[in-house]
């Protein structure tokens, strides 16, 4: 499903407000899934036994966070952006593709909490098309 001129813009209004803040909305959009999905801890198991409380999470949310950042600086060639993200996480990670689902729909969440006035029916629908281009960029490595 390809983004249309709107998604794009949708897609790029919200990361506008987003931008920036990838810390503590990383940091929320992890914990959200840790909480929803405890069976995605075992991939932190090394950051103890509650990973949601690591220092690490933080760190780690804005990672991810950056990497939404050049998948929207990159919106027309998503995959090519994130291709060395996906080569990590199906060669050395061994992530389980369906996780870059579940991580999707708690960034919607913390996107949608955050930015409530922002987060229209219209932009949560680009958003959530976008975020599946994201998560299937990620996963073509495991092909």
């Amino acid at each position: 499903m390809s983004l249309s001129s709107a998604d794009i813009s949708h897609v790029k209004g919200i990361w506008s407000k987003a931008k920036g803040k990838g810390g503590d909305l990383g940091k929320e959009a992890l914990q959200r899934m840790f909480c929803s999905s405890p069976q995605t801890k075992t991939y932190f198991a090394h950051w103890g036994e509650n990973p949601q409380d690591s220092p690490n999470t933080a760190i780690h949310g804005k990672k991810i966070f950056d990497a939404i950042n050049d998948a929207v600086d990159h919106i027309s060639d998503i995959h090519g952006a994130l291709s060395k993200l996906s080569d990590l996480h199906a060669t050395k990670l061994k992530v389980d593709p369906a996780n870059f689902k579940i991580l999707s729909h708690n960034i919607l969440v913390t996107l949608s909490r955050n930015f409530p006035s922002d987060f229209t029916p219209e932009v949560h629908l680009s958003f959530d098309k976008f975020l599946d281009q994201v998560a299937l960029s990620l996963a073509e490595k495991y092909r």
